[in-house]
């Protein structure tokens, strides 16, 4: 089968600044016969690319503007990262990203139809899996670092301003960027912040990360104990199989982070009920799997999503435990951009060499299984092809 163009499309999602394909990879792609078309990076600072456009130039990418994969010919393979805007017109080439539209997400239902109405095809990065089952790349691990990462400073914070002002954003703390350039630059801000709540409250904080063993639980252990807050609960299926939620050891742990996938109806972690015992310590969730708009929500607190602007959202708790915080932000890797994309992009890589096999390759065979499967769940049948 002939090498496809490959046209990696600008992101438009505010604070998202990673990208799919990275310079290194995108040059290997090349050298593989691919051509490659990258987008030109936007210039509003809330959307810039890491990568910087001359990078890509450099590997030998041929630049292209910004949002032009929309008039790109229909056998160019769209890559991307996260969701498209919420438009309504069909799409009719085959696009490689995290849709969001099959968990019944809000919604997911206009998502998903916009593909059948034009002819195009999802592979959504969240269900690329090998043969074993196991998904080829996941910005997990990194995710589980960086909500740990927004925790711990929100629990610095509160502490050091008890007048209930709510954690600013991000780019408060990185000179405006909105994102760290490297992870020993955050760190070294955190190990500031987790002294400065210690002064206050007499110790360091204490964590519960359920989820303890997976891809992402794992990244938020690691930032805990790389910042020297090593008292974690490490929970994973063994600590929650026997019973059920809610659970009572997380109310008494100073920060909860929720590092679950969820693929069934569970109960509920923690609820409102839960949150007015008098032993409550909690004062931070960051729901890093952010099922925020699934019905089965196990963290059923709150009912928005978080931004890197304005990180928490307020829970109202009875009772004279502290301020309770949430974040649900669901592009947490973006805070470390270049790490995370390297990693993703660089496990991702040999399962994008075998897009020109996409027919007979296991990957991409079951990532279109997959697709026409949820097609035919949508209300009221699979929509015709609109010409």
């Amino acid at each position: 089968m002939a090498f496809p163009t490959l046209h990696a499309r600008a992101e438009a999602k505010p604070f998202e600044h990673r990208s799919c394909l990275t310079p290194t990879t995108t040059k290997k792609l090349l050298d593989a016969g691919y051509k490659v078309n990258v987008e030109r990076s936007p210039t509003n600072p809330d959307y810039e690319r890491i990568f910087k456009d001359k990078e890509f130039e450099d590997a030998g990418a041929t630049l292209v503007e910004e949002g032009s994969w929309t008039k790109a010919p229909r056998d160019h393979i769209i890559i991307g990262l996260k969701e498209l805007p919420e438009e309504d017109w069909p799409l009719e080439h085959t696009m490689v990203h995290f849709a969001h539209c099959y968990k019944q997400q809000a919604g997911w239902e206009k998502v998903l139809a916009r593909f059948p109405r034009g002819g195009g095809v999802l592979y959504d990065l969240e269900f690329l899996q090998d043969e074993s089952g196991r998904r080829v790349a996941a910005f997990g691990y990194h995710a589980g670092f960086a909500g740990a990462a927004l925790a711990i400073k929100t629990w610095a914070w509160q502490l050091t301003h008890p007048n209930g002002e709510p954690l600013p954003g991000i780019e408060t703390f990185t000179d405006g960027r909105g994102y760290y350039n490297t992870e020993s630059d955050l760190i070294a801000q955190l190990k500031e912040d987790v002294a400065a709540g210690e002064k206050v409250a007499g110790r360091k904080p204490t964590s519960l990360v359920l989820g303890a063993l997976g891809r992402c639980g794992s990244g938020a252990v690691d930032l805990l104990e790389k910042v020297g807050c090593p008292e974690i609960k490490k929970w994973d299926l063994a600590e929650t199989k026997e019973r059920d939620g809610p659970y009572p050891e997380i109310i008494e742990s100073d920060i909860f982070v929720n590092c679950i996938y969820l693929s069934k109806p569970i109960p509920p972690f923690v609820d409102r009920k839960s949150l007015e015992s008098a032993n409550r310590k909690l004062s931070v969730v960051c729901d890093v799997s952010c099922d925020t708009t699934n019905p089965h929500n196990p963290i059923p607190i709150y009912n928005i999503n978080t931004t890197f602007d304005k990180p928490t959202v307020k829970v109202d708790v009875g009772g004279n435990g502290p301020t309770l915080s949430v974040i649900s932000i669901d592009h947490l890797p973006s805070a470390l951009p270049r790490e995370s994309s390297d990693a993703f992009s660089n496990a991702l890589l040999p399962s994008l060499m075998g897009l020109k096999d996409r027919d007979s390759t296991p990957v991409w065979q079951g990532a279109e299984k997959l697709f026409q499967e949820k097609v035919q769940t949508l209300p009221g049948g699979v929509p015709r092809k609109e010409v």
